[in-house]
């Protein structure tokens, strides 16, 4: 009889273990426990899996308790086998409130000895119970990721410090914590919860007790802009109401600074959606016929998602019978706070650029191919993001608008979303600039690149971008000097 045999029969005979876990989220301290039972050959019925004393105790520390009577392995005790099916579901599934968790999961382990594909029987009660307690701590993870909500306090030393209450269904807030760190890891940020917290320095993880709700700041300044940005981009032609309380259960509202927004919104969403409707209609619209009309019309308009993201329509500046028509992509987070063209770092490049060209910004009409300001969130900033295809292609009526008042001779196009402005498909810079591009009502088309290109170049490289953006400003002067005389 081998000593396996024999370990499995004492085991058998005589003792229950009672395996204390040193905390509740504890996958690996699991792993190594359950692997020495099935190489003792303990079966399922003879362990017990015991937690800490209830949720307060997720960062317990100190020494594990009640299997130092599990004798050591046999030497000739065979591998533990295990699927990686089996470990991917059961990392997740550790993680579940459910005490009996970690005794399913050893009845598993026991049964994949005897059939190692037994992860893909689905009829399985047991297979079907572990991936339905994956499933639901993937839930509440997808959950924690969209519903925390920062509020920035002052330290004592006047750095900024961000915290968050939230309340998770199961054990995943340790877990989970790498996910916030590699997006605000430059924040200082606390997340609080009744099961633990995490605290990150950009640059330690460290782990605290669990918190109440009063621990958490109330509101800040941010969610006034928040607020604003939310009601902004909420669709009522997108709405149901029953896969939006799916997805964003009441539950987690009372942590939602847009929160108390969402009832008078979704009483108002039929009314704003016959609205839309109405105003999406373009053929029936009649083209502006000043630039006060422009102004106007693009404020009001909301044919694409940019225009819902809660920012201003920055329209151009400059005389209706300007000779030269300069665009540019969109406002940035300066011009649409500004409400002016080209205010920003970009915009001061440009000026110095046109200057030595000869070229007078005054007289020129300066627009964007884009009205609104797009962009996306980090910490408390708004970083640019490009316009797509199609959201060029729907602000170009505004843009043919303009063009039409004013009527330039020349319209000088910087970057590739500008070109695109103008002539409704993709051009490569490189490719167009130096050589006009003859237009619908005999107006000449000059490509060249934005100056924000050239902020992000340094040594060599700007120096030589720098040089031919000049060279392609000095060549428009000529050519609007030829068209005058």
């Amino acid at each position: 009889m081998t000593a396996q045999k024999r370990s499995g029969q004492n085991a058998s005979l005589g003792a229950h273990y009672a395996i204390h876990l040193p905390a509740p989220d504890d996958f690996a301290f699991w792993r190594e426990r359950a692997r020495g039972l099935i190489q003792c050959d303990v079966p399922p019925d003879r362990v017990s899996w015991i937690e800490p004393g209830g949720t307060g105790d997720l960062f317990a520390e100190g020494p594990s308790r009640g299997d130092k009577r599990l004798p050591p392995p046999p030497a000739d005790a065979p591998p533990v086998r295990a699927s990686q099916r089996f470990l991917t579901v059961a990392r997740s599934a550790a993680l579940h409130s459910d005490p009996a968790r970690f005794g399913l999961l050893y009845r598993l382990l026991w049964r994949l000895q005897r059939n190692l594909r037994i992860m893909e029987d689905k009829a399985d009660p047991e297979v079907r119970r572990i991936e339905e307690l994956a499933k639901s701590v993937r839930r509440d993870a997808h959950k924690m990721h969209a519903f925390v909500r920062f509020r920035e306090v002052t330290e004592e030393d006047g750095t900024p410090h961000f915290v968050a209450w939230f309340e998770p269904d199961h054990h995943i807030v340790r877990a989970e914590a790498a996910f916030f760190m590699r997006r605000f890891a430059n924040m200082r940020w606390s997340i609080l919860t009744p099961r633990g917290s995490v605290h990150w320095d950009a640059e330690t993880m460290r782990e605290g007790p669990p918190a109440r709700r009063e621990d958490a700041p109330g509101g800040d300044p941010v969610e006034v802009l928040w607020r604003s940005y939310y009601a902004s981009t909420f669709n009522p032609a997108r709405l149901k109401v029953g896969a939006m309380l799916s997805e964003m259960p009441k539950k987690y509202w009372k942590n939602l600074p847009e929160a108390d927004l969402i009832p008078q919104l979704i009483a108002g969403a039929q009314a704003r959606e016959a609205v839309m409707v109405r105003a999406g209609a373009r053929e029936e619209r009649v083209r502006p016929t000043t630039l006060a009309e422009v102004a106007k019309g693009a404020a009001n308009c909301r044919d694409c998602p940019i225009a819902d993201c809660g920012t201003r329509a920055v329209t151009g500046e400059g005389p209706e019978g300007a000779r030269l028509m300069i665009i540019g992509e969109q406002p940035g987070d300066q011009e649409d706070m500004a409400g002016r063209m080209f205010v920003g770092p970009a915009g001061q490049l440009l000026d110095q650029h046109l200057t030595r060209a000869g070229i007078d910004r005054s007289a020129a009409y300066v627009t964007n191919a884009v009205k609104h300001f797009k962009f996306t969130w980090k910490g408390k900033h708004r970083l640019h993001q490009s316009p797509g295809a199609k959201e060029i292609d729907t602000c170009r009526w505004w843009l043919e608008a303009e063009r039409a008042i004013v009527q330039p001779r020349i319209v000088l196009a910087l970057g590739a979303s500008a070109a695109r402005g103008m002539l409704g498909r993709t051009v490569s810079v490189s490719k167009a600039r130096g050589t006009p591009i003859m237009l619908d009502d005999g107006a000449e088309l000059w490509v060249t690149v934005h100056p924000s290109y050239l902020l992000r170049l340094d040594g060599e490289a700007q120096a030589q971008q720098a040089a031919l953006f000049a060279a392609d400003l000095e060549a428009v002067r000529e050519r609007l000097a030829e068209l005058a005389g």
